[in-house]
This record gives C-alpha cells, sequence and structure tokens, in this order.
C-alpha cells in the first residue's frame, strides 16, 4: 500500500532512553525534582509528537505552550490546577489545553507518556476546518474508512 510509513516499536515503558530534560529553575517551588524525557514519535509536520517522561519527588509550577494529553504509567502525583487539587497515578490520564497552568507535587517518581499537539492560529485552524468539512460533505455521510478523528 502507497502512503507513509508506519513506525513501530517494542521498547518498555522502563527501556526507553530518557535523556534529563530540566524543569525550569523560576518554576520549581520546592524540593530538586529532576525530569528526564525521549520523544517517541513526532508528526511529519512538526506539530504532534509522543514523550516519555519521568520526573523524582518535588513540587513545581508547569506552563503549558501546547496542548497535552498525560496518560500516567506509575508513581503518584497531585496536580493542582487552580480548580482543586487531585492525586493522579498509574492509568489516570489529564487533557491541558494550550495556555493553562499547574502546580505538581510530585509524591513518588513519576513517568507518563504524553501526546502533545501545538495549535494551529485560529484563521489556520479555521480553514482546516473547512477543507475537512468540504472533504467529508463530498465523501457523504459515511466517507471512506472508519476515523476517531473527528472535523473539529
Amino acid at each position: 500500500m502507497p502512503g507513509p510509513t508506519v513506525a513501530y516499536s517494542s521498547t518498555s515503558a522502563h527501556a526507553a532512553r530518557l535523556a534529563p530534560s530540566p524543569i525550569n529553575e523560576d518554576w520549581i517551588l520546592e524540593g530538586a525534582p529532576e525530569a528526564r524525557s525521549a520523544v517517541l514519535s513526532r508528526s511529519e509536520d512538526q506539530t504532534a509528537c509522543t514523550i516519555m517522561w519521568s520526573c523524582t519527588p518535588g513540587k513545581f509550577r508547569w506552563i503549558y505552550d501546547f496542548d497535552e494529553t498525560i496518560h500516567f504509567l506509575e508513581g503518584s502525583v497531585v496536580i493542582d490546577d487552580g480548580d482543586g487539587a487531585r492525586r493522579l497515578g498509574p492509568g489516570d490520564i489529564v487533557f491541558f489545553p494550550a495556555g493553562t497552568q499547574a502546580v505538581w507535587t510530585v509524591e513518588t517518581a513519576v513517568r507518563k507518556l504524553a501526546f502533545c499537539r501545538k495549535a494551529l492560529p485560529a484563521p489556520v485552524g479555521a480553514a482546516v476546518k473547512m477543507l475537512r468539512a468540504m472533504r467529508n460533505a463530498m465523501r457523504g455521510a459515511q466517507g471512506e474508512g472508519a476515523s476517531l478523528m473527528k472535523s473539529a
């Protein structure tokens, strides 16, 4: 089948080689948290990526300059996004839209899988949405194949 190449990996969460990824010193509120990360995949247009990230105990503020969906694999963290603190751990999923911030209190070393996406500027996003709607209308209500991505 012609088209982009599918990338497969059998690397376990523990085997991924994480490199130092220091937290902005101005964001650290308590302790000396040490973060490490590795980019596991990146979209061709450079607007999305998947990252494995780990951090030792400490407290820090995090400012999100892109959309980020996090799936916690291990450890325990309390996150306060201004609407109250929530304890999260293995199996929990959280979404932070670009422009939000939160205070993280890492209780026990955490490891997460993060899906990150740079939001398109509003005029570009509106144009993409319109083009998708036109494409879908031309294909008919059912379209071809299955997709989890809606024309948003």
